[in-house]
């Protein structure tokens, strides 16, 4: 059997974790498992709405677990896998160096499980003046340069629409 890589990108609000989901449960066999990778600790009250909104369009479809920080240890061959969304767990893990990073995504490029990732497209601005800013930019286009390389399949998303690049 072979199994997918699949990256969806675009702006927030674009449709992006909509049609990540039905492209997962199209893929999957049994049950998939939606990995979130916010982290809730700012007890941020916009962002528990979003959370929740997400959670209710899921619902029991996928098994949910919370991994915010390292996705090798919750990723398992044989199983299918959306990620959402990349773009946090970047921010999660904002301290750490690049090349751990990309080393992490390495190992789950040789995974074989149906994976599918979220990213927002923030590289399409000015470059941020603040330090910390400026090194989330640079780090969601380099890792998101590296999930393309080994997906199988890249979509744009734009107004709930996704529009395959590779």
């Amino acid at each position: 059997m072979h199994y997918k890589k699949i990256l969806y990108f675009g702006g927030q609000k674009s449709g992006k974790s909509r049609l990540a989901e039905e492209k997962i449960l199209e893929l999957s066999s049994s049950k998939p498992y939606y990995i979130a990778t916010y982290d809730n600790s700012y007890n941020d009250s916009e962002m528990q709405v979003r959370i929740d909104k997400h959670r209710i369009q899921r619902e029991k479809k996928f098994y949910t677990i919370e991994e915010r920080y390292d996705l090798t240890k919750v990723i398992q061959k044989e199983n299918s896998y959306l990620v959402d969304c990349i773009s946090m767990w970047i921010l999660n893990n904002i301290e750490k160096d690049e090349k751990a990073l990309i080393t992490q995504l390495s190992k789950l490029s040789t995974i074989q499980a149906n994976i599918v990732f979220v990213l927002n497209d923030v590289n399409s601005g000015v470059i941020p003046f603040e330090k910390e800013s400026r090194k989330f930019v640079d780090l969601t286009g380099v890792i998101g340069q590296k999930i393309a390389s080994f997906c199988d399949e890249v979509y744009e998303v734009k107004l709930g629409i996704g529009v395959k690049i590779k």
